[in-house]
Protein backbone atom coordinates (compact mmCIF):
# COMPACT_ATOMS: atom_id res chain seq x y z
CA UNK A 1 0.00 0.00 0.00
CA UNK A 2 1.36 3.43 -0.93
CA UNK A 3 1.88 6.18 1.62
CA UNK A 4 -0.97 8.16 0.02
CA UNK A 5 -3.35 5.23 0.51
CA UNK A 6 -2.19 4.88 4.10
CA UNK A 7 -2.82 8.60 4.72
CA UNK A 8 -6.38 8.17 3.44
CA UNK A 9 -6.85 5.23 5.81
CA UNK A 10 -5.52 7.25 8.75
CA UNK A 11 -8.02 10.03 8.09
CA UNK A 12 -10.79 7.44 7.84
CA UNK A 13 -9.78 6.07 11.26
CA UNK A 14 -9.91 9.58 12.72
CA UNK A 15 -13.41 10.04 11.38
CA UNK A 16 -14.45 6.67 12.82
CA UNK A 17 -13.07 7.72 16.23
CA UNK A 18 -15.03 10.96 16.03
CA UNK A 19 -11.90 13.14 15.81
CA UNK A 20 -13.54 15.50 13.32
CA UNK A 21 -16.76 17.49 13.21
CA UNK A 22 -17.76 19.27 16.38
CA UNK A 23 -14.36 18.80 18.02
CA UNK A 24 -12.95 21.47 15.68
CA UNK A 25 -15.99 23.76 15.65
CA UNK A 26 -15.13 27.46 15.99
CA UNK A 27 -17.95 27.67 18.54
CA UNK A 28 -15.82 25.72 21.01
CA UNK A 29 -13.85 28.14 23.24
CA UNK A 30 -10.50 26.35 22.89
CA UNK A 31 -10.85 26.21 19.10
CA UNK A 32 -11.62 29.87 18.56
CA UNK A 33 -8.77 30.84 20.88
CA UNK A 34 -6.32 28.66 18.92
CA UNK A 35 -7.63 30.05 15.64
CA UNK A 36 -7.49 33.68 16.74
CA UNK A 37 -3.96 33.30 18.10
CA UNK A 38 -2.76 31.73 14.87
CA UNK A 39 -4.56 34.32 12.71
CA UNK A 40 -2.97 37.21 14.60
CA UNK A 41 0.49 35.72 14.20
CA UNK A 42 -0.09 34.93 10.52
CA UNK A 43 -1.39 38.41 9.72
CA UNK A 44 1.65 39.94 11.41
CA UNK A 45 3.90 37.84 9.15
CA UNK A 46 1.93 38.54 5.98
CA UNK A 47 1.90 42.27 6.71
CA UNK A 48 5.65 42.25 5.98
CA UNK A 49 5.17 40.78 2.49
CA UNK A 50 5.63 43.02 -0.56
CA UNK A 51 2.75 43.98 -2.83
CA UNK A 52 -1.02 43.89 -2.35
CA UNK A 53 -3.00 40.78 -1.38
CA UNK A 54 -5.23 41.30 -4.44
CA UNK A 55 -2.18 40.60 -6.61
CA UNK A 56 -0.86 37.59 -4.69
CA UNK A 57 -1.26 34.05 -6.01
CA UNK A 58 -1.47 31.32 -3.40
CA UNK A 59 -1.80 27.53 -3.24
CA UNK A 60 -2.68 25.46 -0.20
CA UNK A 61 -1.51 21.86 0.13
CA UNK A 62 -4.14 19.87 2.01
CA UNK A 63 -6.88 22.47 1.81
CA UNK A 64 -9.47 20.25 3.54
CA UNK A 65 -12.91 21.86 3.54
CA UNK A 66 -11.50 25.21 2.47
CA UNK A 67 -11.30 27.14 5.75
CA UNK A 68 -7.83 28.59 5.18
CA UNK A 69 -8.69 29.56 1.62
CA UNK A 70 -11.74 31.43 2.93
CA UNK A 71 -9.43 33.31 5.30
CA UNK A 72 -7.22 34.32 2.34
CA UNK A 73 -10.30 35.61 0.51
CA UNK A 74 -11.16 37.74 3.55
CA UNK A 75 -7.59 39.06 3.49
CA UNK A 76 -8.15 40.33 -0.04
CA UNK A 77 -6.80 37.62 -2.33
CA UNK A 78 -8.84 37.09 -5.47
CA UNK A 79 -10.65 33.76 -6.09
CA UNK A 80 -8.98 33.33 -9.48
CA UNK A 81 -5.57 33.57 -7.77
CA UNK A 82 -6.23 30.73 -5.31
CA UNK A 83 -5.65 26.99 -5.66
CA UNK A 84 -6.41 24.25 -3.16
CA UNK A 85 -5.04 20.71 -3.34
CA UNK A 86 -6.66 17.90 -1.33
CA UNK A 87 -6.01 14.17 -1.27
CA UNK A 88 -9.49 13.14 -0.09
CA UNK A 89 -12.37 13.67 -2.55
CA UNK A 90 -15.02 14.09 0.14
CA UNK A 91 -13.07 16.92 1.77
CA UNK A 92 -12.53 18.57 -1.59
CA UNK A 93 -16.28 18.37 -2.26
CA UNK A 94 -16.89 20.25 1.00
CA UNK A 95 -14.39 22.90 -0.10
CA UNK A 96 -16.10 23.22 -3.46
CA UNK A 97 -19.43 23.83 -1.74
CA UNK A 98 -17.94 26.57 0.49
CA UNK A 99 -15.68 28.44 -1.93
CA UNK A 100 -16.40 30.68 -4.93
CA UNK A 101 -16.30 28.98 -8.31
CA UNK A 102 -13.22 30.95 -9.30
CA UNK A 103 -11.06 29.10 -6.78
CA UNK A 104 -9.22 26.24 -8.48
CA UNK A 105 -9.42 22.92 -6.63
CA UNK A 106 -7.30 19.86 -7.41
CA UNK A 107 -7.62 16.35 -6.01
CA UNK A 108 -4.77 13.91 -5.48
CA UNK A 109 -1.05 13.82 -4.74
CA UNK A 110 0.22 17.35 -4.11
CA UNK A 111 3.73 16.44 -5.25
CA UNK A 112 2.34 15.81 -8.75
CA UNK A 113 -0.13 18.73 -8.85
CA UNK A 114 -0.43 20.84 -11.99
CA UNK A 115 1.00 24.08 -10.63
CA UNK A 116 3.36 26.06 -12.84
CA UNK A 117 6.90 26.54 -11.51
CA UNK A 118 7.70 29.98 -10.07
CA UNK A 119 4.03 31.03 -10.26
CA UNK A 120 3.00 31.40 -6.60
CA UNK A 121 3.58 34.16 -4.07
CA UNK A 122 2.50 31.94 -1.16
CA UNK A 123 2.26 28.18 -0.66
CA UNK A 124 0.56 27.08 2.54
CA UNK A 125 0.35 23.89 4.54
CA UNK A 126 -1.45 23.40 7.85
CA UNK A 127 -0.93 20.16 9.81
CA UNK A 128 -0.33 18.20 6.61
CA UNK A 129 3.29 17.13 7.02
CA UNK A 130 2.61 15.68 10.47
CA UNK A 131 0.22 13.25 8.73
CA UNK A 132 2.88 12.16 6.20
CA UNK A 133 4.88 9.46 7.97
CA UNK A 134 7.07 8.66 4.98
CA UNK A 135 10.19 10.87 4.75
CA UNK A 136 10.48 10.42 0.98
CA UNK A 137 6.93 11.66 0.35
CA UNK A 138 7.51 14.56 2.74
CA UNK A 139 10.54 15.53 0.68
CA UNK A 140 8.66 15.23 -2.63
CA UNK A 141 5.85 17.48 -1.44
CA UNK A 142 8.30 20.03 -0.02
CA UNK A 143 10.24 20.11 -3.29
CA UNK A 144 7.03 20.68 -5.23
CA UNK A 145 6.00 23.53 -2.91
CA UNK A 146 9.41 25.16 -3.31
CA UNK A 147 9.30 24.74 -7.08
CA UNK A 148 5.94 26.52 -7.34
CA UNK A 149 7.19 29.63 -5.49
CA UNK A 150 8.33 32.73 -7.28
CA UNK A 151 11.68 34.16 -6.16
CA UNK A 152 10.75 36.29 -3.16
CA UNK A 153 7.70 34.11 -2.45
CA UNK A 154 7.19 32.22 0.80
CA UNK A 155 5.95 28.96 2.25
CA UNK A 156 3.55 29.45 5.16
CA UNK A 157 3.98 26.44 7.46
CA UNK A 158 1.81 25.55 10.47
CA UNK A 159 2.28 22.20 12.17
CA UNK A 160 2.95 20.62 15.50
CA UNK A 161 6.45 19.77 16.64
CA UNK A 162 6.02 16.96 19.16
CA UNK A 163 4.68 13.45 18.86
CA UNK A 164 1.26 12.55 20.23
CA UNK A 165 1.76 9.30 22.15
CA UNK A 166 -1.98 8.58 21.90
CA UNK A 167 -2.12 8.94 18.12
CA UNK A 168 0.32 6.82 16.06
CA UNK A 169 -1.20 8.18 12.83
CA UNK A 170 0.66 11.48 13.17
CA UNK A 171 4.24 12.51 13.84
CA UNK A 172 5.53 15.86 15.07
CA UNK A 173 7.76 17.82 12.71
CA UNK A 174 10.54 19.60 14.60
CA UNK A 175 12.03 22.81 13.24
CA UNK A 176 15.24 21.01 12.30
CA UNK A 177 13.24 18.79 9.94
CA UNK A 178 11.58 21.83 8.39
CA UNK A 179 15.04 23.24 7.69
CA UNK A 180 16.00 19.93 6.04
CA UNK A 181 12.91 20.11 3.82
CA UNK A 182 13.57 23.72 2.75
CA UNK A 183 17.35 24.11 3.04
CA UNK A 184 17.52 27.25 0.91
CA UNK A 185 14.80 29.13 2.79
CA UNK A 186 15.05 32.15 5.06
CA UNK A 187 13.11 31.31 8.22
CA UNK A 188 10.92 33.34 10.55
CA UNK A 189 9.46 30.96 13.14
CA UNK A 190 7.07 31.41 16.07
CA UNK A 191 5.80 28.97 18.65
CA UNK A 192 2.01 29.11 18.83
CA UNK A 193 -1.02 27.11 20.01
CA UNK A 194 -1.44 25.84 23.53
CA UNK A 195 -1.19 22.04 23.70
CA UNK A 196 -4.66 20.96 22.51
CA UNK A 197 -5.36 18.46 25.35
CA UNK A 198 -4.64 21.21 27.87
CA UNK A 199 -6.67 23.76 25.88
CA UNK A 200 -9.66 21.40 25.75
CA UNK A 201 -9.43 20.66 29.46
CA UNK A 202 -9.05 24.28 30.61
CA UNK A 203 -10.32 26.61 27.87
CA UNK A 204 -10.96 29.47 30.32
CA UNK A 205 -7.25 29.49 31.20
CA UNK A 206 -6.00 29.37 27.58
CA UNK A 207 -4.41 32.82 27.68
CA UNK A 208 -2.71 32.20 31.02
CA UNK A 209 -1.14 28.84 30.12
CA UNK A 210 -0.23 30.06 26.65
CA UNK A 211 2.17 32.54 28.23
CA UNK A 212 4.47 29.57 28.89
CA UNK A 213 6.39 28.95 25.64
CA UNK A 214 7.07 25.25 26.20
CA UNK A 215 3.32 24.59 26.46
CA UNK A 216 2.88 25.76 22.85
CA UNK A 217 3.06 22.68 20.65
CA UNK A 218 2.92 24.15 17.12
CA UNK A 219 5.12 26.37 14.98
CA UNK A 220 4.06 28.98 12.48
CA UNK A 221 6.91 29.48 10.05
CA UNK A 222 7.40 31.84 7.11
CA UNK A 223 9.98 30.32 4.77
CA UNK A 224 11.10 32.87 2.18
CA UNK A 225 12.61 31.91 -1.18
CA UNK A 226 15.60 34.08 -2.13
Amino acid sequence: MSELEQIAQRYARRQARGDGGDRYSLLRPEVWQMWQERQRALLQLLATRPGRPADWRATEVGCGAGGNLLDLLRLGLMPAHLTGIELLPERLAAARAALPEGVRLLVGDASAADIAPASQDLVLQSTVFSSILDDVLQQRVAEAMWRWLKPGGAVVWYDFTVNNPRNPDVRGVPLQRVHELFPQGRFTARRVTLAPPLARALPAAYGLFNLIPWLRTHRLVLIEKP
